[in-house]
């Protein structure tokens, strides 16, 4: 190991600021976290739309070593999550740590000194022999290619840098995309615009979300009780990896869940013409299923029209569709989603022997275990290619991956070594069972989705359940890695 640093980590959401936890309670505290931004949150900072939540219950969206049995509801608002992380920072005192405004360019494997030489935009160049990134999937806006953006006269924004200095009361309000974040800032919008126009290129699979406030005697219980907390968590996680099954084709889980889905949607709207809108004609768990209390209820409002028709360009006045109609709007918001497929983007990674990150991906991102690449040593990602979940909490999956972490880097200590490789082997042997066991599952279906490449590879979700990860990333395969 360096004598200035031990590690170098890239991001401060969820996975950046457990690595740093967990890496200096193992003694590995030499440590700076490089952030772009001026505070820690990651996907919890950036966005801040009206109704922002997460849809994992909050119980089990919070780590496992830093229960919070302060949570307002079930499922937590957004900034209550960036909040919390802030807390933890402090309590186990990582804010030192931190370097805040720092957007890194490049990391750059040097052989012959056993280093990552990252830089800044600026210049500057830090060396530590473990670079982590923590950059996750959903941090890089994306537009979905629509055309035209830029001739639009009216505000418009993506639902990830939410203009909160525009009043949208009275004003026709058009929502491009109808999904994750949409259905959450749609109803918010709905309260005050004039109208809202919501372009819906696919429709999505809803369930209720079941939200609700804990009481007073609850938060007691689990500030008085915190066992009660943890069991509770557990719980909430063992019902929610129990529901993997219904992620895989033909089950009866898949029958029964997408049932659950249709029934609500047949509870809540009662048009026909819309039903049949809001009716997906792909398996169940193909794309991302939501939850949401208020979706559906907001889309039977006489102010709300959804629009079906595909987007053919975006003009000065407003929407066209394919249709040949034009939408006028005064305000569009983008709810396209994230360019998810690049994950370590835009930082260049450069490893052995001069080859880039994104030249070893040029077929889909795929890493071993989701945490480590042939021929990037002592490079270790958190929520990586293959870690993503339908079915439950990321957090689990953030916690597996450190501990991963300080176990390798325990191993490299404990051997003197310069650096740990996974083999080219191990990684193709990982990844075509991994893309196997995925070709039974609703990921692999016939829609499209921010799941998989355009070729059809599928590179952000995990073929499992998450009891399965764990286990796998307990104990190392060091048999796996060249030790230099």
């Amino acid at each position: 190991m360096a004598d200035d640093l031990d590690a170098i980590i890239i991001g401060a959401g969820f996975g950046g600021l457990t690595a740093a936890i967990k890496l200096k309670e193992a003694g590995f505290g030499r440590l700076v976290m490089l952030e772009k931004a001026d505070r820690i949150g990651g996907t919890w900072r950036e966005n801040t739309y009206p109704g922002a939540c997460c849809d994992v219950p909050s119980r089990l969206y919070s780590l496992s070593f830093a229960l919070n049995p302060e949570w307002s509801r079930a499922f937590s608002p957004q900034a209550e999550i960036r909040d919390y992380m802030e807390r933890v920072a402090k309590q186990f005192g990582m804010m030192g740590l931190f370097r805040f405004n720092t957007e890194v360019e490049k990391a750059v494997w040097d052989e012959a000194a056993g280093q990552w030489t990252v830089t800044v935009k600026g210049g500057e160049t830090l060396s530590a022999p473990v670079l982590v990134s923590g950059l996750g999937q959903l941090n890089k806006p994306g537009y979905a290619g629509i055309p035209g953006r830029d001739a639009f006269k009216g505000d418009s924004w993506h639902s990830a840098g939410w203009r909160h200095d525009i009043d949208l009361t009275g004003k026709t309000v058009g929502c491009i995309g109808a999904g994750a974040s949409a259905i959450q800032y749609i109803p918010e919008i709905a309260r005050t615009a004039g109208k809202v126009i919501v372009f819906q290129r696919t429709p999505n699979y809803i369930v209720p979300r079941l939200d609700r406030a804990f009481s007073a005697f609850e938060k007691w219980l689990f500030r008085a009780v915190p066992a009660i907390d943890r069991l509770n968590r557990w719980f909430i996680w063992r019902m929610m990896d129990l529901r993997f099954q219904a992620f895989k084709t033909g089950t009866k889980s898949a029958e029964n869940f997408r049932g659950l889905a249709l029934k609500y949607l047949d509870a809540v709207v009662t048009d026909p013409a819309l039903k049949a809108k809001l009716t997906p004609d792909y398996p169940i768990g193909c794309k991302r299923i939501l939850v949401s209390d208020d979706y559906y209820q907001t889309l039977t409002r006489p102010s709300v029209e959804l629009v079906t028709e595909a987007v053919a360009e975006v003009t000065p006045a407003g929407v066209k569709t394919a249709d040949g109609a034009e939408h006028a709007c005064d305000v569009l918001v983008y709810g396209t989603g994230f360019v998810t497929t690049d994950f370590v983007s835009p930082v260049e990674i450069v490893g052995a022997g001069g080859r880039s990150l994104s030249a070893a991906w040029k077929d889909g991102a795929e890493a071993y275990l989701g945490v480590t690449v042939a021929g990037f040593p002592n490079l270790f990602m958190l929520y990586g290619p293959n870690t993503n979940l339908g079915h439950n909490s990321i957090i689990v999956m953030i916690e597996s991956q450190v501990g991963y972490l300080v176990e390798a880097m325990k191993e490299l200590k404990r051997r003197g070594a310069r650096s740990l490789t996974v083999t080219d082997q191990a990684l193709k042997r990982f990844n075509a069972e991994l893309q196997q066991d995925l070709t039974k599952t609703a990921w692999a279906g016939s829609c499209s989705s921010w799941y998989k490449t355009a070729s059809g590879k599928i590179t952000n979700n995990w073929s499992n359940d998450t009891a399965t990860y764990m286990r796998l990333m307990r104990s190392p395969a060091f048999a796996d890695y060249e030790v230099a």
